[in-house]
C-alpha cells in the first residue's frame, strides 16, 4: 500500500494521491467530496490516510436512540473487514461516519493519505442514458477531475478493472439493461479503477447470484492483499469467512478477531441474540447454526432452506472451498436482510 505520513494541508495547497498527478485541496474538512456519480450510485473521497485507520471511542446519537456507543477498533492495510450484526446494530452508521457523511456525536477517526471510496447499500435506478464502460470511466475522476479526457493509463486501470469483475464485454451496453449482478460488477470496477487505499461496501453482495459474489468476494481478497483497507458490511456468515477479520457490532463493538475467532457459538449469539438457532437433528455436524431473518427463516451452509418447521429444502449453491475448510465453523446466513 503506497501511503505517506502527515496531517492534512492548508486550504489550496496540493494533496498527492497516492498515484498519478497531484490534486488540489479543495476544503480544510477531512473529507472532501471529489465525485458524485450518478445520483449517489458512487462516492469517491479525497482524504488524509496514514497506514491504518483509527476509530476510537466512536459514538453517534439520534434524539433518544444510540446508534454507536464507544466503538474502537483500527483497520490494518492489507486487510478484509466484515462488519457483522442484525438490523439497526450500527454497520452502516459506522461506514457513514468514516466516510464523511455522518458527523459523530464524539470520538475521532484518524490515520487518513490517499484515497477513499465508499458504495452505499441502497442505489438509487440509473436514469441516465448512459453505458457501462462511461460508469466505468467514472471511476477514475478522482484521478482526471469531472471534466479531464481520458489518458492512457486510466484506460489501463479501466481495462484492469473490468477484466477483474468479467465486465469489459458490457463496455457499449446500457448500464440500465444490464442485470443487478451485472450492475453491481460493474459499480466494484468502478470503485477499482480508481485505485483507492480504503474501500468501504455496504452489503455488497447482498441480493446477488452466486457467481457474481463469487466474483465480487474473490476481487475484494485479492485487493486488500494487495495492500488496501477493505471494509464491507455483510450479514452472510460464508462471507465473512473471505475477510481477515470481523467486527461484531450490537451498537457497541462486541468483539473483533479473526473469522475463527469471531464466527463461534457464543460470538454470534451476543451479536444476533435469538436470531441465532442451535443444533439441528438434520445437519450433517455436531455443532450447526443458523441465522434467521425478520421473517423466521433462515439457512444454513450446507443450503438448506429453515422455515421453523424443521422442514428443509435443498439448493444447488456452490461456495467457494475455503468456506467448508472450517468443519462445523462453516456457518452460512443468506436468509438475514436486515442491516
Amino acid at each position: 500500500m503506497r501511503t505517506r505520513p502527515g496531517a492534512m494541508p492548508d486550504a489550496g495547497s496540493e494533496v498527492p494521491a497516492c498515484s498519478g498527478p497531484p490534486l488540489e485541496a479543495t476544503s480544510t474538512s477531512p473529507l472532501t467530496v471529489v465525485a458524485v456519480v450518478a445520483d449517489d450510485m458512487l462516492r469517491i473521497y479525497r482524504c488524509s490516510m496514514a497506514s491504518a485507520v483509527e476509530v476510537t471511542d466512536l459514538t453517534v446519537r439520534f434524539d433518544e436512540v444510540t446508534a454507536l456507543e464507544g466503538v474502537t477498533h483500527t483497520f490494518e492495510p492489507g486487510t478484509a473487514t466484515a462488519v457483522m450484526g442484525v438490523n439497526g446494530s450500527g454497520k452502516t452508521t459506522m461506514l457513514e461516519c468514516m466516510a464523511g457523511l455522518q458527523k459523530p456525536t464524539s470520538g475521532t477517526i484518524q490515520g487518513m493519505s490517499g484515497n477513499l471510496a465508499y458504495v452505499c447499500q441502497h442505489l438509487p435506478a440509473c436514469w441516465m442514458p448512459i453505458t457501462a464502460g462511461e460508469v466505468l470511466a467514472m471511476g477514475r475522476y478522482g484521478k482526471r477531475g469531472l471534466l479531464g479526457r481520458l489518458r492512457g493509463e486510466d484506460r489501463a486501470a479501466m481495462r484492469e478493472a473490468g477484466a477483474q469483475l468479467d465486465v469489459n464485454q458490457f463496455a457499449k451496453r446500457s448500464f440500465g439493461d444490464l442485470s443487478g449482478g451485472q450492475q453491481q460488477r460493474v459499480r466494484i470496477a468502478q470503485v477499482l479503477a480508481g485505485e483507492p487505499d480504503v474501500i468501504m461496501l455496504d452489503e455488497p453482495v447482498t441480493g446477488l447470484d452466486i457467481p457474481s459474489q463469487e466474483r465480487i468476494l474473490e476481487v475484494i481478497e485479492d485487493y486488500s492483499s494487495r495492500g488496501a483497507i477493505v471494509i464491507i458490511t455483510t450479514h452472510h456468515l460464508d462471507e465473512a469467512r473471505h475477510c481477515d477479520s470481523v467486527m461484531l457490532l450490537a451498537n457497541r463493538l462486541v468483539a473483533a478477531g479473526t473469522p475463527d475467532e469471531m464466527l463461534t457459538e457464543e460470538r454470534l449469539r451476543e451479536a444476533f441474540g435469538d436470531r441465532l438457532l442451535g443444533d439441528h437433528a438434520d445437519h450433517d455436524h455436531d455443532q450447526d447454526f443458523i441465522v434467521l431473518d425478520d421473517h423466521g427463516h433462515g439457512h444454513d451452509h450446507h443450503g438448506h432452506d429453515h422455515h421453523g418447521t424443521g422442514h428443509s429444502h435443498d439448493h444447488d449453491h456452490s461456495r467457494r472451498d475455503h468456506s467448508h475448510d472450517h468443519g462445523h465453523h462453516g456457518y452460512q446466513d443468506h436468509g438475514l436482510h436486515a442491516h
